[in-house]
């Protein structure tokens, strides 16, 4: 029987969602704080864990972290307001399956805890369901994986969470002469420190505690193939070293061996954000970056993908109808409207799933606004009176996004925040107060 974890401050919330999940045959354990979330998965062992973003001691980031920190592979769900989505979003980088918004519809929440308990791809990103798009930047998107996939080019594939950096390591991959080798993909935002270096290299039995048998590295299992390391940047600068070797010298020694094993992987990395970034903050090897970067493909947001975005809308329609047996023929104007309005935080990511929960939630052929989440509608009707000739309020939502992202890209270390800001702590903790930012 399926075993889940609900973090959730909200006691009525929570008891709510664990009603609703026990008459689906779920067995559900509740935590309202991080601390007591640790403990419990400490001591007990869960399927999958169900995260609220915002908890009394902390963020459901926390309990992301403490998971991967103790080399727990669980799918995690983030429930989130919609204050929070593009936080919410930013947390898939440390390992999040998906998130889902408050107030929570359950068909859609025993829809997203199904797909994450499959552990399939998200379907936005699977090679049999993807398309390439017509616009101008996609055709040079793909003039570029056309151009340098048949060589053994490393290539650093750069691109906002959602966008498809999996899909485009894949293309590489089966348009390159090592097709019909493996094709290996490693998230290194979910690898703990100490795990990391084993699932790269391998290790022998007695290297470590718990090391009871020989484990072959990834390395070793794409010989021949291409080895894919998406969010490379969140690797220690342990690994980071044993990596820089491994490629240099084109073999890799096992923990705990004397044996060195020699391979032959084309590297592929991805990452959110321009690592020359953390090469100025000490935390990226300039010497790795500079070997794993012999080309840079660069993939757009949503956002910049112009007429594309109708006809993503419509291929992610027929993909859901076959899934659900649906049959949404017509989206009706309010809602291609709001479709086409929204600014898509989580890209291809965000709108299969939107699209998604639409048809579920469509009871005809036609498609309507009520179908779709009451956060783009509120997105929708706030952002403008940002636009326009009010430059200060414009100012003030990219400062806050700004302040936000970084809090999160430093797991809310303000000290660290406020470094990076080039502010005080006292005025970010000025600024935090003003907008709201918890």
């Amino acid at each position: 029987m399926v075993k889940i974890l609900i973090v959730e401050d909200d006691s009525t919330f929570a008891q709510i969602i664990e009603g609703f999940l026990l008459k689906k045959g779920f067995t559900v354990v509740l935590a309202p704080t991080t601390k007591q979330s640790f403990k419990i998965l400490l001591e007990d062992k869960f399927d999958l864990l169900l995260v609220d973003y915002r908890l009394p001691d902390g963020t459901g980031l926390d309990v992301l972290s403490f998971s991967r920190d103790q080399g727990l592979a669980i799918p995690t769900i983030v429930m989130t307001s919609f204050n929070d989505v593009r936080t919410a979003v930013k947390s898939m980088q440390l390992g999040a399956f998906d998130y889902i918004t408050k107030p929570i519809n359950p068909d859609e929440l025993l829809m997203v805890i199904n797909k994450s308990l499959d552990k399939k791809e998200d379907q936005p990103l699977a090679l049999n369901n993807f398309i390439k798009g017509k616009s101008a930047v996609a055709d040079k998107l793909y003039e570029h994986i056309n151009l340098v996939a048949p060589t053994d080019m490393s290539v650093i594939i750069q691109g906002e969470s959602g966008t498809g950096k999996e899909f485009a390591a894949k293309t590489l991959h089966l348009q390159s002469k090592r097709s019909n080798k493996p094709f290996i993909a490693i998230d290194c935002g979910a690898l703990s420190k100490d795990l990391a270096a084993s699932e790269l290299f391998g290790h022998v039995k007695g290297a470590f505690t718990g090391a009871v048998t020989d484990k072959k590295g990834q390395f070793e299992v794409a010989n021949g193939g291409t080895l894919f390391l998406d969010e490379v940047g969140n690797l220690s600068y342990e690994v980071q070293v044993k990596l820089l070797r491994a490629l240099q010298e084109r073999d890799i020694q096992p923990l705990g061996s004397t044996k060195k094993i020699p391979v032959d992987v084309r590297i592929i990395t991805a990452t959110n954000d321009d690592l020359i970034n953390s090469i100025q903050q000490g935390e990226f090897r300039e010497d790795l970056y500079h070997r794993l970067n012999e080309f840079k493909i660069l993939l757009p947001p949503l956002r910049d993908r112009g007429k594309d975005l109708e006809l993503f809308i419509n291929h992610f329609i027929s993909i859901s109808n076959k899934e659900l047996g649906r049959n949404v023929i017509n989206v009706d104007t309010d809602a291609k409207e709001l479709l086409l309005k929204y600014d898509w935080p989580g890209n291809l990511r965000e709108l299969g799933n939107v699209i998604k929960r639409m048809v579920l939630l469509s009871k005809d052929e036609t498609a309507t606004i009520d179908s779709l989440p009451d956060e783009m509608k509120l997105a929708i009707n706030q952002f403008p009176k940002t636009s326009g000739s009010d430059l200060k309020a414009t100012n003030e939502v990219n400062e806050k996004h700004l302040i936000t992202e970084t809090l999160l890209k430093v797991k809310y270390n303000k000290s660290k925040a406020a470094k990076l800001l080039n502010i005080d702590r006292k005025t970010l903790y000025s600024k935090m107060e003003r907008y709201g930012i918890e």
